[in-house]
Order: structure tokens, then sequence, then C-alpha cells
């Protein structure tokens, strides 16, 4: 049977079932996936930045055995290490969404802070602990679906959208709190509670971020949104083609990026029992620098939650080593601004050698 519905349909039906596959679409007019027939060989290449990342983590973790033999394998030092991570790192994990998905998000770090002063208010607290924390997630979602309105209905780029978002958020947190540190009431100890109650020698607040970690690992390597997220990302007019819906798409990325930022003011709240407008304070840059150096493609389509979860570590951990050896923070900004443009050097070498 002859095929009747011309050249055109047909063509789009083919980059439809090749965004389904997971591969790039190949037909004429249909945009250029910058992976291409890369896939097999940045499959390898993740596999293997994954195992550069741990041998980096076992270098930084000899460098401090050697440097602070004293301090650093201590318990309340790794206890520190990671519950330090465990708030960046449930920014971390909506942020690779984010950049998969072909975008970027300069105002976690403010909404963060935004839903902690909201949360942490005299007319939220009279609610108690559980009022809080739904308070938080949802000032934090509804600011990221705002970031989401913006850039895929409003037609923003994401740089500017989120970045007005960054000032705006981080504005109205210190209208609310008068420029005030708020603190955590009596009567709300449930809150605190996930940083001061340990299980297995490790506070709450380090199993919620295991959870979220894990949660997000699901999302984006068992279900279909996380196929899209990477078609979306990777060629968003053959995800087009293909029949989903990129702008709401979209949205749904940003939303959940604010989300993870009410979670993580939950989390903050319980580590320093306060909601203030300066909590997140360059949160943004961590979270962007963790994924990066995790091998998530800042043009999107590639990447992955283990990586960045990776790249934070080193990230923490190089914090860690410099503050047990009284080193200079601005050395510190430093050395991540190099590794951020090694990262970022690293990916483009490795997306060219490959032909």
């Amino acid at each position: 049977m002859t095929d009747t519905r011309g050249p055109r349909a047909g063509e789009d039906a083919k980059s439809g079932a090749a965004v389904q596959a997971g591969t790039p679409a190949q037909g004429p007019g249909a945009p250029r996936n910058p992976l291409g027939a890369l896939g097999g060989p940045l499959a390898r290449l993740g596999e293997a930045r994954h195992l550069g990342l741990v041998a980096a983590l076992v270098l930084l973790a000899l460098v401090g055995l050697v440097t602070r033999p004293d301090n650093f394998a201590t318990a309340s030092n790794l206890v520190s290490i990671l519950s330090l991570a465990a708030t960046i790192g449930v920014i971390t994990v909506g942020m690779t969404f984010v950049i998969i998905g072909g975008g970027i998000d300069l105002s976690v770090g403010a909404i963060m802070a935004l839903a902690s002063v909201w949360a942490t208010t005299l007319a939220t607290q009279s609610y108690g602990p559980f009022v809080m924390i739904v308070c938080a997630v949802l000032v934090g979602t509804g600011a990221g679906l705002v970031n989401g309105l913006l850039i895929a209905y409003g037609r923003l780029v994401p740089f500017i959208a989120t970045l007005a978002m960054l000032v705006a958020a981080r504005g109205l947190a210190q209208r609310m709190s008068d420029r005030r540190t708020q603190l955590v009431q009596q009567g709300n100890e449930a809150i605190v509670e996930l940083s001061t109650t340990r299980v297995l020698g490790l506070p709450l607040l380090v199993y919620v971020f295991a959870l979220v970690v894990a949660a997000g690992w699901l999302l984006l390597n068992r279900t279909t949104f996380g196929r899209r997220t990477y078609a979306v990302g990777g060629n968003p007019e053959a995800a087009r083609l293909a029949g989903i819906d990129v702008r709401r798409h979209t949205m749904l990325l940003y939303a959940l990026s604010g989300l993870c930022c009410g979670i993580a003011a939950v989390l903050i709240m319980a580590r320093t029992t306060t909601g203030s407008s300066t909590h997140g304070d360059l949160y943004e840059l961590d979270a962007i620098a963790a994924v990066i150096i995790g091998g998530t493609l800042l043009t999107g389509g590639r990447g992955s939650i283990i990586g960045s979860i990776l790249g934070l570590l080193i990230f923490t951990l190089i914090t860690n080593l410099f503050i047990l050896n009284g080193l200079n923070t601005s050395d510190q900004l430093i050395a991540k601004g190099l590794i951020i443009v090694v990262a970022v050097l690293l990916q483009r070498r490795g997306l060219r050698s490959p032909t």
C-alpha cells in the first residue's frame, strides 16, 4: 500500500519516531540534534566522567587526610559535609532537570530565601510546623511556576526571566522580613528536629536529600517525563513534531525546580532555625557548577542526576578543605571558578573528539 500522507507528513512521522526512540530526527527540515550519531560515544563518555568524578573525590579525601588528619576524617566533619551538601543538593536536582531541558535557572537561591521567610513569619508559624512546610513548598513551586510561564508562554529568555525572579524574590523576602532574621518559634521544633535527630549517625535532613535524589533519578530515567526532558533539551523542534507539548513541559521543569527550592528552604530552616532573606546567596552558582561538572550539557539534551550529585560533593569537599586549612574565602571562589572553566572546556572537547 502506498503512503498517501505526502512527503512532509512522512518526514514528520519519522522525526516523531526518532524522538520517541531517543534518537535524533534526521529527516529534511528537522533541526539538527547536537548529539546526532554521537549517542553511543557520548554515553561511554558519561560513564567515564562518573568514574573520573569518583576519582576526584578520592583524591580530595586523600588531600584532607594528609593536610588535616585530626579533623577531616572525624564523624562530626563528615556529617557537616553531608548536611551542607543536602541543602544545595536538593536544589541541584531541580537544576539538573532544567539544564537537561535546555534552560537555566538563576533564581533558585532567592526563591529558597523567599520560601524560608514566608514560612517563618509569625502568621504562618502560628499554624504549626506542618503548615510551615507546606507553605515553603507551595511558595517555591509557585515562584518556579511563574518562571515557567514567563519562559514557555511569555517567550522570555530563561536567563532574563530567572534573573528578574532572582531580584524580585530577594526583594520580596527583604520586604516581608524587614531585613531581619526570623527565628523558628517554640512549638515548631519538629522542623528543627530534621537537623538534630539522627538515625544511624546521620541527621534526618540527609535522608530527605537522599529521597529527593532517588525520586529525581527515577523521574529522569524511568518515566515518560524524563524521556521528554531529554527530547526537549536535545531537539525541541523534533520533540514538537513527535507530539510533545514543549511549552507545557518547559513550564513543568521550572515548577519542579521551584518545588526543590521549597524543600531546600525547609532544610535550611532546620539547619539554621531561621528564615532569612540572605539564605541561599550564590546557591544558584554552586548548583549550576555542580551540574556542569557532573557532565550535563549547558545546551541541554544530556546529563544525569548521579553526575550532578558527584559534582556537588566535589564542590562541598573543596569548601570543607578550605575551611579546615584556614584558607581565604576568595581563594576558594577562584578555585571554583577555575574548576567550572575546566569542566566546560572538557565538555567541548568531548563533543568534538568522537567523529
